[in-house]
């Protein structure tokens, strides 16, 4: 999910459109959000690891 917010970050920057960049940051946040819980132990859509 991180690299996928990424490569949505690059194809936005690269284009020029915004909703792209907007995008790729919300879904970057978002796993960064889900890598940490995932790392510190709570279990996320009933999986103790999100991978």
């Amino acid at each position: 999910m991180i690299i996928f917010g990424l490569i949505l970050l690059l194809i936005g920057f690269v284009t020029g459109i915004a909703i792209v960049w907007t995008v790729g940051v919300i879904v970057i946040v978002v796993g960064l959000a889900l890598w940490l819980l995932g790392s510190m132990g709570h279990a996320i859509g009933g999986r103790r690891h999100y991978y």
